[in-house]
């Protein structure tokens, strides 16, 4: 929702070059650029497959996902998609890592049922493969998952709505992602819960893509659809920044409370302006560093990590409820991404 430079193979450099339309590599480490790392050519391959390569968040994934290659001496390569969404640049991206020898693939999948055959292949033929942040579609589709628990963000922003309401009635609209996507499900459903409310006390549910232009305009759709709406709910950051530039366009911005997710440093500190009320914050940096290093763990024991790994969640907020475990900024900024 919506994530510098990493070594890579010859193979993949090559599969670039004749036209992989689809797909944005990048390269980085101490070597010389060419591919090789300092860890030298006998050292695990990892492969990080993102969404895109622009989002801080996937941005931040990389930095971990580095970091944990240099300390563990192994060679990392890298792709993206070019927008999010971008299934077969993500297809493709396996396919190269996996011709290229990688010992495990670590992936946020733009489509989590798309790319699934693709993942079974690579499995197939030996390679671990761990999604990072989204799940697939199965979950049984991958090796393992480490991610944030996205139920448990949205809950955690749900309760704290509920209670800084103190009683009074909501009208609610919902910013969400974009139909069947599981993060965006999940975030949804959580904040719902957490609230006490259903699909039907929702008055205005809008899909964002995330984007904070498209946050705006959803904004601007509901208020009219809705004038007295005073709960929003967005599935990040920058949507919620979108819909309080909507609610600040119409005098609103003081009388609505806006919660989110993400835990980005821009998002935080819109949590700390007062342009969000509260954030649930996830850490894309552990997320791919915990999976670089169950990768080298493979390859030295062949013992394949499995199951969910929560990689954890906290809510921000410098307005703490009452029975609402919180944070405030200062934390948030100490340890947000982006």
């Amino acid at each position: 929702m919506s994530r510098t430079t990493l070594p890579f193979s010859s193979l993949i450099r090559a599969a670039a070059a004749t036209g992989v339309a689809a797909l944005t590599l990048t390269a980085c480490g101490s070597g010389s650029g060419t591919g090789s790392t300092s860890s030298g050519s006998g050292s695990v391959k990892v492969g990080l497959i993102t969404k895109t390569d622009t989002n801080p968040f996937f941005v931040k994934m990389k930095e971990g996902a580095e970091k944990a290659a240099k300390e563990n001496g192994a060679q990392l390569s890298t792709a993206a998609g070019k927008f999010d969404g971008d299934n077969a640049g993500q297809v493709t991206a396996v396919e190269n890592m996996v011709a290229a020898g990688v010992k495990g693939i670590l992936i946020t999948p733009s489509d989590s049922k798309a790319i699934v055959p693709a993942l079974e292949k690579a499995r197939a033929k030996g390679v671990m493969v761990i999604a990072l942040d989204t799940p697939t579609d199965p979950e049984s589709a991958v090796d393992a998952l480490f991610a944030t628990d996205n139920l448990k963000a949205g809950q955690l922003i749900g309760e704290y709505a509920k209670a800084a309401m103190k009683g009074k009635p909501a009208k609610i609209a919902a910013l969400d992602l974009a139909p069947g996507v599981s993060v965006g499900v999940q975030r949804h459903d959580g904040f719902l819960k957490g609230f006490g409310a259903t699909d039907k006390d929702v008055v205005c549910a809008q899909d964002t893509g995330g984007d904070q232009a498209k946050g705006q305009t959803a904004m601007e759709n509901c208020l009219q659809k809705s004038p007295d709406i005073n709960v929003v709910y967005t599935i990040n950051e920058p949507a919620a920044l979108g819909a309080y530039t909507a609610l600040k366009a119409k005098g609103r911005e003081k009388d609505v409370l806006i919660v989110s997710v993400d835990g980005g440093c821009t998002g935080t500190q819109a949590v700390k302006d007062g342009k969000i009320a509260a954030t649930s914050q996830q850490y894309p940096l552990k997320m791919a560093a915990e999976g670089v290093k169950a990768v080298v763990s493979y390859a030295k024991d062949g013992k394949k990590a499995s199951g969910y790994t929560d990689t954890g969640v906290t809510l921000i907020t410098d307005k703490a409820q009452d029975a609402i475990a919180s944070k405030d900024t200062v934390y948030g900024l100490d340890n947000c991404w982006g």
